[in-house]
């Protein structure tokens, strides 16, 4: 559990309550994430009480550092996601239904406090790509180098070590 993103709902005030946190290498290391290396992310958390109605609206910007894929050298990602949560108290394990634009949190009737620092963490690693990779040209030029002469090797192999290896050629002159 996360302090930081603990917000007692006994205290909660009708109406608006807004925190702000700053997001770091800390936070992650709590989650036991190896793939997030370094992280400086803002995390705004407006939380709104009407009646028996808990709305939670958040967003995350800044950036993380993780390993490029490719060259395996530091790569800074940028992050830019947003939640929009309604919190309902019922019945423990019916997440993940949604209410319009909002998903739907609930919380065992009987919780006074809504943590908030698992669904920021699965925001935040839901929004970096699947592929990460420098752009083109930003990758370490000696690994790049290793990697394409690897692959130049590789089909050289291919071509003189098959015997049908001009076959290949002849296909080529027919297409």
């Amino acid at each position: 559990m996360n302090d930081d993103f603990v917000v007692p709902l006994n205290g909660l005030a009708q109406g608006r309550t807004e925190f702000r946190r700053r997001v770091g290498k800390e936070f992650f290391e709590r989650f036991e994430n190896s793939d997030i290396l370094d992280a400086a992310l803002d995390v705004d958390v407006e939380v709104g009480k009407t009646g028996r109605f808990i709305g939670v609206d958040g967003s995350v910007k800044g950036t993380v550092t993780v390993i490029c894929d490719r060259c395996l050298e530091d790569l800074e990602l940028p992050v830019d996601t947003g939640f929009a949560l309604s919190v309902k108290f019922g019945e423990a394990g019916s997440d993940g239904e949604t209410e319009g634009e909002r998903e739907i949190m609930v919380l065992p009737y009987g919780e006074s406090d809504l943590d908030l620092s698992q669904t920021v963490y699965d925001y935040i690693c839901l929004s970096l790509p699947v592929q990460r990779v420098h752009e083109e040209g930003g990758c370490d030029p000696r690994t790049v180098g290793y990697l394409s002469s690897e692959d130049d090797q590789e089909n050289s192999r291919k071509d003189s070590s098959t015997p049908f290896a001009g076959l290949g050629d002849l296909l080529e002159k027919l297409k």
